[in-house]
């Protein structure tokens, strides 16, 4: 095989695995009406993917408005008056830092945790087992799951950018003596709803993400553990990878609509 036939036949696979997430997507997506009255089923995936993930997002987030603080005053020094402290970590925080690495954590541990389950659910055809007994496997096992990240993650992320921005406080308080005056007034002074706003839209489309990458590579897990093993592994590097593409996107089109008035 040349060179030439590798590359077409990866864009080839590429694009097929691209058709079939959508297709999955959109087969979940007319199944939500169902899956709403099935309150367990969605409120257990509700739980797992927040409750679930609130002491990993808490650690992340303190640390995250730590260094944001630390880095802005490094650069501030000699240039920037420290009362724009608390502007520079509110914006970074609720914009870009809350949601995207909330999402990376929370898809390390959901999409993982997700392709483990519905892997071994594939390989031990318990899946099969649904379909024999007339249960819809995207109703009963991808609906339920895509709806709890969608509904989640702009919750964590909220939680994520209010603990961030504490962080950042007592980062400034204690290590950069700025005054909780100076801090929470700078903090407010060009920080606007259309910031927050535009942090809880990347929120939404990375639960989507992390719930479909995590159901699509557990539903086509093959070959026992070590094909779980493999499924495990693709659902979390291709999470990662679509959240920091999306959020390029996505980042584009709000800047140049929400934040370009």
């Amino acid at each position: 095989m040349n060179a030439v036939e590798y590359v077409g036949r990866t864009v080839g696979f590429s694009l097929a695995e691209v058709g079939a997430v959508f297709l999955l997507l959109g087969s979940a997506v007319k199944t939500i009406p169902k899956a709403i009255r099935q309150k367990k089923l969605v409120a257990e995936q509700m739980l797992r993917i927040g409750i679930g993930s609130l002491p990993l997002v808490l650690v992340t987030s303190i640390f995250t408005g730590g260094v944001a603080a630390v880095q802005a005053a490094y650069q501030f020094q000699d240039y920037v008056p420290m009362r724009y402290l608390g502007t520079v970590i509110g914006k970074s925080v609720v914009i870009e830092l809350g949601p995207v690495l909330t999402a990376l954590v929370v898809g390390g541990r959901v999409g993982a945790s997700i392709a483990a389950e519905l892997g071994t659910m594939k390989v031990t055809e318990q899946i099969d087992a649904l379909e024999t007994l007339a249960i819809d496997p995207i109703r009963y096992l991808v609906a339920p799951r895509l709806l709890a990240g969608l509904v989640m993650l702009p919750i964590i992320t909220i939680f994520a950018d209010f603990i961030a921005i504490i962080g950042g406080f007592v980062v400034a308080l204690i290590g950069l003596d700025v005054s909780t005056h100076v801090y929470f007034t700078g903090l407010k002074l060009f920080l606007h709803p259309s910031d927050v706003l535009s942090g809880l839209v990347k929120a939404f489309f990375f639960g989507v993400i992390i719930a479909m990458m995590g159901c699509y590579h557990g539903l086509r897990t093959q070959g026992g553990a070590e094909g779980v093993g493999i499924a495990t592994t693709k659902a979390v590097v291709s999470s990662c990878l679509l959240i920091l593409i999306t959020d390029y996107i996505l980042a584009s089109l709000l800047f140049s609509t929400v934040f370009s008035g």
